[in-house]
């Protein structure tokens, strides 16, 4: 630290005793530091000038976003020093200059010795703004120790994850989640499920692209979360081991390992995790019409969960020359999940208990994915000149069976159903990129191509016993085999450039998308159109041709603060499951259904942000306007049937509303008032407006909601640190639903031990047990009053060891970014 903290007192002493004569000619000394290594610029690098014949007159500065830095001084003999933690001081002593010299490109060098004593800052979490997006760097949040993905985003500022593992940034859940960088098998291909069984302590840091450049794909109207993952560069063997084990029980281990030479590096991450995580909850639904026998139907549940998983991720890195590199990587997850719903059914006619049912749902699924990546990096010289190749191949296998049955408890104990449900799902997909990078001075050029060509399958099949022969038979009625296809193939070109304290970055993405469904069934086709209550094409082939432009703007008024502004179109494309025509049942009554005429949604978002930072404070906020056309809804509807004991059946289907409308402000700090304390909060506010009917039914609405997030974190004795973390959520409203609002919070605490080579923490989730959803589903023919957990307070305890690794390791050094422009980067 003190290689910052003299050049800083020495600049300091300089602007009070420094006399400047106005008369006298100056002289400017320009030039841009870099890593050796990587050659990516370093940012805030103390130049340092000092005058050979007068040493106590000494001039400089700091290296800006770019690495470069320019001094005006007035002409003489200097010693020049280049300072930057963690790397090897650069000198040049007795320098005459008379005249106003560009030094070129200072390459400095990583120092080793220093690198591995270093702690403190990458302890923390960093803030860094650039023309796109906000970055957090992940640092040592013990909250999330032994925790999931899942976990460690909902402490991200702007994103929310509700009970489910549902992830929504800034109250909006079409939100596009990318792996570094890509769509991906880890992130399952954006479902979040696969989310909650990929380990914290993988992340490197998360990107928050509320306003995508034109780099990144046009999908998700609420924007990007890019999940960068860890891969270590510094040489030799390195490594750590991670076990967790918890209450209600669950166990997991992950280790990393890595080896780095100059000529490649291999990275490897390995888990296994064993959850039992119970939850549950409770329906009071009400009919209204003459359809169903009774008039409520009260039901209490329990989930009880016996889940193992396994992941591995290995790759090498292979350096061909200097500049140039070729990365391969392996990626498998499997999982063998078996969960366990039991349904106590009480049923009333005029508020009277009428009989009383008890429902199972055993639930066993087994998932398979794998997926290789290859990409070239080819960094053609030290000015930012890159041109990079990926290419990607995914598959993902589901297979699931669902075992329901209900029996009669009052005043009976007869049968009512046994069904089994088998499903397969397999999905695969193929990317191809290539991205090309022209600095031009200030400016820089940047171009495209991205294709990705998915396709997935849907094997539904539906096997009731027949009570009377004893026998199970197929229900051919709802029994299919439904493909999709999406083909998207987009090029793009952006522009960025900077004019003293204004930068901008101007880009274009065009992107074809064909969507392509075909069902697959044994029954006609008047049958078919009976069954799906629509008279649509089963078998379609859209296409669907779209400009995203994209505008970012910063002025920096001062250093260490800056507004911005922000503008895109975006897309939100229909998943498969969306659009299978056929009913799946959740339950004997409760039904989804696709929507084969739902048609890809498109948005206009801007996004206005303002960013100070004081010497213990920073300060984010932004206000945003959002506006989507053939927004999509899910509407609850009844189907006009009943089950064999009279209870109506209830269909959600996906529809194109008309337009929805989201305003919303956010503000976040971060505050170190004390090397021992830190404080971190943010809160959002957002109201939302749509409007659009369906089969004569009104379904406009509007609500305003808000939700909140407040992180302390103290650094005690003995090298103890207590962290809590608490999160509200405010209560929400759609169409046809009320969501009350929602508190929880998580504790910690850790300890370093054997000389700092292990930590040993404890953490509690929802230490209150007060993460639960509330709502109220009112239409004019039922009610639904529910309430929903899908996981009680958890406690568990975690060992970290490393091996030739230290505890935290400062990464400001120059590392790969899925998607750099033109930045400002705050470090905290």
């Amino acid at each position: 630290m003190h290689r910052i903290i003299i050049p800083l007192l020495m600049l300091t002493l300089t602007t009070i005793t420094g006399q400047v004569r106005q008369n006298q000619s100056s002289i400017k000394i320009s030039g841009k530091i870099v890593d050796s290594e990587s050659g990516q610029p370093l940012e805030y690098a103390t130049f340092v000038l000092q005058k050979v014949d007068s040493p106590d007159q000494v001039t400089g500065g700091i290296t800006d976003t770019s690495g470069a830095f320019e001094i005006e001084t007035e002409p003489g003999r200097y010693n020049i020093r280049v300072e930057y933690i963690s790397f090897k001081t650069y000198s040049l002593d007795n320098q005459m200059y008379r005249s106003s010299t560009d030094l070129g490109i200072i390459k400095l060098s990583p120092d080793v010795e220093q690198l591995a004593n270093v702690e403190v800052v990458g302890e923390r979490t960093t803030v860094e703004v650039r023309l796109d997006k906000k970055i957090y760097n992940i640092g040592k949040d013990i909250t999330t120790s032994g925790g999931n993905v899942s976990d460690a985003l909902s402490n991200i500022p702007s994103v929310s994850v509700d009970v489910e593992g549902a992830i929504s940034l800034r109250g909006n859940d079409n939100v596009r989640i990318l792996i570094n960088g890509k769509p991906s098998a880890l992130a399952g291909f954006g479902s979040t499920d696969i989310l909650q069984q990929l380990p914290a302590d993988a992340i490197e840091k998360v990107e928050v692209i509320t306003s995508p450049s034109a780099r990144y794909d046009a999908e998700g109207t609420a924007g990007i979360l890019n999940i960068v993952l860890k891969k270590e560069k510094t040489l030799g063997i390195n490594g750590s081991v991670n076990t967790t084990v918890g209450i209600p029980f669950n166990a997991r281990v992950t280790t990393n390992f890595n080896i780095r030479t100059d000529k490649f590096n291999i990275f490897n991450t390995l888990g296994y995790f064993h959850r039992e995580s119970p939850g549950g909850g409770r329906n009071d639904n009400r009919y209204f019409s003459d359809a169903s026998d009774f008039d409520r139907i009260l039901e209490e549940r329990d989930i009880t969960r016996n889940d193992d998983g396994f992941n591995l991720n290995i790759g090498m890195e292979y350096f061909l020359t200097e500049k140039s590199s070729i990365t391969g990587s392996f990626f498998y997850r499997w999982s063998d999940e078996n969960d366990l719903t039991e349904n106590d059914n009480q049923r009333f006619i005029d508020d009277v208990l009428d009989s009383r049912t008890f429902r199972t749902e055993d639930q066993a699924e087994k998932d398979n994915s794998r997926q290789f990546s290859l990409n070239y990096t080819n960094n053609i010289n030290d000015d930012g000149h890159k041109l990079t190749a990926d290419l990607q191949y995914s598959y993902d296998k589901e297979n699931r069976l669902t075992v329901i049955q209900e029996n009669n408890t009052v005043p009976n104990t007869d049968l009512l159903a046994l069904e089994n449900i088998y499903e397969k799902q397999p999905e695969e997909e193929f990317l191809a990129q290539v991205d090309y990078v022209l600095p031009m001075g200030n400016a820089q050029f940047e171009a495209g191509y991205r294709g990705t060509f998915k396709k997935e399958q849907n094997d539904y099949q539906l096997d009731t016993l027949n009570q009377t022969s004893g026998q199970f038979e197929t229900n051919i009625d709802l029994t299919n085999v439904f493909t999709y296809n999406e083909n998207v193939n987009a090029v793009y070109t952006q522009y960025g450039n900077k004019f003293g304290k204004f930068s901008f970055l101007f880009g274009l993405r065009l992107e074809n998308t064909q969507l392509k469904g075909s069902v697959d069934t044994e029954i006609d086709s008047q049958a078919l159109q009976d069954i799906v209550g629509q008279d649509v094409d089963l078998n379609f082939d859209k296409n669907y041709l779209g400009l995203f432009p994209t505008i970012n703007l910063i002025y920096e008024i001062s250093q260490g603060q800056n507004i911005s502004l922000g503008y895109n179109r975006r897309i939100n494309r229909p998943r498969g499951w969306f659009i299978n025509p056929f009913p799946s049942r959740s339950s004997r009554t409760n039904v989804f259904q696709g929507n084969p005429d739902l048609d890809p949604a498109f948005a206009n978002a801007f996004d206005i942000g303002y960013m100070k930072r004081w010497k213990k404070l920073t300060l984010t906020s932004s206000v945003y306007y959002q506006k989507e056309t053939r927004s999509f809804e899910f509407i609850r509807e009844e189907t006009g049937q009943v089950t064999s004991d009279g209870i109506q059946i209830i269909r959600s289907v996906p529809i194109n509303l008309s337009t929805n409308e989201r305003v919303g402000a956010e503000a976040g700090m971060i505050y170190s008032p004390a090397r021992w304390l830190r404080l971190n909060g943010s809160f959002n506010f957002f109201t939302f407006t749509s409007d659009g009917s369906f089969n004569g039914v009104d379904y406009g609405t509007s609500n305003s909601s808000y939700f909140a997030r407040f992180s302390s974190k103290f650094t005690l004795p003995a090298k103890i640190e207590l962290q809590a973390n608490s999160f509200y959520m405010g209560p929400r409203q759609t169409a046809q639903s009320e969501t009350k609002g929602m508190f929880s919070m998580n504790l910690a605490l850790s300890k370093d031990i054997f000389k700092d080579k292990a930590t040993l923490s404890l953490n509690v989730s929802d230490v209150f047990n007060s993460r639960k959803r509330q709502s109220l589903t009112e239409t004019s023919t039922f009610s639904s009053d529910s309430e929903f957990q899908w996981r009680k307070r958890q406690a568990n305890l975690s060992l970290i060891y490393r091996f030739n690794q230290p505890k935290e390791r400062n990464n400001r050094r120059g590392q790969q970014d899925d998607g750099g422009d033109e930045e400002r980067q705050f470090q905290d």
